[in-house]
């Protein structure tokens, strides 16, 4: 059986794992990581969304052993201390959930938008919000709560706020220019 050594949610794990493992299966099942949950196992949802180095990817559809040597997060990350992280602070204050299911990946997906373009229209979440669903609401609370945190949030907090729970300094003009066209955090 393969052995992989993974960082999740700032803690290093070293486990075997059968080759056909999934990533939402080793968080869930090995590591106790339910905040990721399975919802279609074909890709289709978002709703088992997580960050791998930093970028959003949907853990149903990539194996355990491909996450060997990696960072992973998930949103069991975000709160600290007790305190909500901005982006699920006001997923709570618009009522942007109803049975809560797609949440986890709704908010994984949108700190990955807010951390590509910190300040997106109502247009631009839609479409950053595009591969996640959510069968109970009609997405415009959901639209409202990204737009409320990235008002709240400073440039760059995407996958740097993941642990820290607190936003880098705010970026020049130019170091936004900068970070637009180097894909740069």
């Amino acid at each position: 059986m393969p052995r992989i050594t993974v960082d999740v949610d700032g803690t290093t794990y070293t486990d075997e794992v059968q080759p056909r493992t999934l990533l939402v299966q080793y968080l869930r099942e090995q590591l106790g990581k339910v905040g990721t949950v399975v919802g279609c196992d074909t890709s289709n949802c978002g709703a088992c969304t997580v960050h791998m180095d930093g970028q959003s990817v949907k853990s149903c559809s990539v194996l355990a052993v491909q996450a060997d040597g990696h960072e992973v997060t998930t949103v069991e990350a975000l709160s600290q201390e007790g305190g909500l992280h901005p982006l699920q602070q006001a997923f709570h204050d618009n009522h942007a959930l109803q049975c809560g299911f797609c949440t986890p990946g709704m908010i994984m997906q949108a700190l990955d938008l807010l951390a590509e373009n910190p300040e997106p229209d109502d247009e631009q979440i839609r479409e950053g919000l595009e591969g996640n669903l959510c069968r109970c609401t009609g997405y415009q609370n959901i639209v409202r709560a990204v737009r409320d945190a990235s008002e709240q949030m400073r440039p760059g907090a995407g996958p740097a706020m993941e642990r820290s729970g607190e936003a880098p300094a705010p970026r020049t003009s130019t170091e936004q220019a900068d970070a637009r066209v180097t894909g740069g955090q």
